[in-house]
């Protein structure tokens, strides 16, 4: 590929639940280089998920520090960094030292379901929901912040005095990038977090209240698209500045160009996210998804629905590393396109806990439908059928809530490692009975943040400029009947029902 010598690169870092990434795009959204490092899983106790914060920081500059080699000898230079991140992950660190206090809890822990259902009962779930959109969930940030508070020696001694930030992922890596000089987050990683009122844009008190957090601890809320400071000159030998910063999830909407109210995508990652755009609308679900900040650019907030699956990718990986019945990812196209039929095989993977529609934090995973003839294969094949039943959920959800506010999904656009697999795409087309397109470039959550960051650097003079670069790769249709689907959907239904809490 020749590069455009006229036209600066962009730098996204794109900070993930297994490995950390820093990718070189150009102004037309192709990739030019690619570092990235996984790190460990931290699993200290039944449905408790970590990650080391240092392990996060180590990799990212890492990456970043390759990346910025590549690039910056560039003749037009670099235009920016981007960051995007796991969203809802928590940690709290030291004003001063930038050391974490704790490790940081990730969005699948389940550790705090008791202080939630605590929380239910005390306050009306609605009240909070009215505000942030979300539920009184162990998924987000506000209860994994106050255990640590409650959990570490002096922690809240030192929150009272200022000492101590808090953030998500992304404003973790601000601080670390900034060496300090910037507390930040984007208004979709704070619509994350149960402390933010949605309607407002702003950090909530009586949420703060209600969770018990400080509000000596939060970041400053800024625009998707905005100036976060710059790179401290230690780390790279110059600065460069930070111009973008989304979720993953709404960073992947970006560079899907979900711009339009109605556009959906869905992400296959280590777990399944649906994002549809209600526009500036922020519609109330009556199927227990989420209202959630899709971006927020120059003061103006777009809205969206978004239903989340915690176990997509992450079943494969038990695949692979849990049962070793496959030795690569890749191998479970092959393996699901050998078999006629799922031969009666569900597999509910509720790992820690289900979560939209249902929102079960107690819910834990099942096979069900062996017989003596089931085989590996099987497994396999019942191990990417339930991505696809999940989602079909998900959507089912969707349509009900979309179809009372005049907001409908035509196509579904993809993204994420998994749909790299025809035979999933396929079947999710199938059971969905809708169109999906494929990108050409599949790094969309990278590719999002990219475009903030060209779009605060002048290099795109809006949406319209970003839509322009968008390509599809493939399409796939529905092929199967009503009659196919029906039986598959309701056995789908009574695995599920088998493995709800009750």
């Amino acid at each position: 590929m020749t590069l455009d010598t006229n036209t600066p690169l962009i730098l996204s870092i794109d900070q993930g639940t297994t490995s950390t990434r820093t990718l070189v795009f150009t102004i037309a959204g192709d990739i030019v280089f690619s570092a990235q490092e996984e790190f460990p899983q931290i699993y200290p106790d039944n449905g408790w998920v970590e990650h080391n914060p240092d392990d996060i920081w180590d990799t990212t500059l890492r990456t970043l520090k390759k990346a910025y080699a590549f690039a910056k000898t560039h003749p037009a230079g670099i235009a920016g960094i981007g960051i995007t991140n796991q969203r809802e992950t928590t940690v709290i660190w030291d004003r001063k030292t930038g050391k974490a206090l704790y490790n940081a809890i990730v969005w699948q822990d389940r550790r705090t379901a008791k202080i939630c259902r605590a929380l239910k009962e005390k306050y009306d779930e609605a009240d909070i929901t009215a505000k942030t959109g979300l539920l009184l969930d162990p998924y987000f940030s506000a209860t994994k912040a106050a255990w640590i508070l409650d959990h570490v020696e002096g922690a809240r001694e030192s929150a009272d005095k200022g000492d101590l930030a808090f953030g998500t992922i992304d404003s973790f890596l601000i601080y670390k990038l900034t060496n300090g000089a910037v507390h930040a987050t984007d208004a979709t990683n704070a619509s994350r977090t149960n402390l933010f009122n949605i309607h407002t844009q702003s950090w909530d008190s009586q949420l703060l209240d209600i969770f018990n957090v400080p509000a000596s601890l939060l970041p400053e809320v800024k625009d998707c698209a905005d100036f976060y400071g710059q790179t401290d000159t230690a780390l790279l030998g110059d600065t460069v500045p930070i111009l973008g910063v989304a979720g993953d999830q709404q960073a992947a909407a970006i560079g899907q160009c979900c711009f339009e109210k109605g556009a959906i995508k869905s992400t296959y990652g280590t777990g399944c996210f649906v994002i549809l755009n209600t526009g500036k609308s922020c519609l109330t679900s009556k199927n227990k998804l989420l209202s959630t900040v899709c971006y927020r650019l120059k003061g103006q907030t777009t809205y969206a629905l978004e239903g989340s699956i915690f176990v997509a990718g992450a079943a494969v990986q038990w695949l692979r590393d849990g049962l070793k019945i496959i030795e690569r990812a890749e191998d479970t196209e092959a393996i699901a396109k050998s078999l006629s039929s799922n031969q009666g095989l569900y597999l509910v993977p509720a790992f820690t806990g289900l979560g939209a529609p249902y929102w079960d934090p107690d819910a834990r995973g099942a096979v069900l439908g062996i017989t003596r003839d089931t085989g590996q294969e099987a497994f396999v094949r019942a191990a990417l059928e339930s991505v696809c039943y999940q989602t079909y959920d998900l959507f089912n959800a969707m349509k009900e809530d979309g179809s009372e506010n005049n907001v409908a999904a035509q196509t579904l656009r993809v993204d994420g490692g998994m749909v790299n697999n025809d035979w999933l795409v396929q079947f999710l087309s199938d059971i969905l009975d809708l169109p999906i397109e494929r990108p050409k470039v599949m790094e969309t959550t990278a590719l999002g943040v990219a475009y903030l960051v060209g779009l605060q650097a002048g290099l795109y003079r809006d949406l319209d400029d970003i839509q322009a670069n968008w390509q599809k790769h493939s399409e796939f249709s529905p092929k199967m009947d009503a009659d196919t689907r029906a039986p598959l959907l309701a056995d789908w239904k009574n695995a599920v029902s088998k493995v709800l809490a009750k």
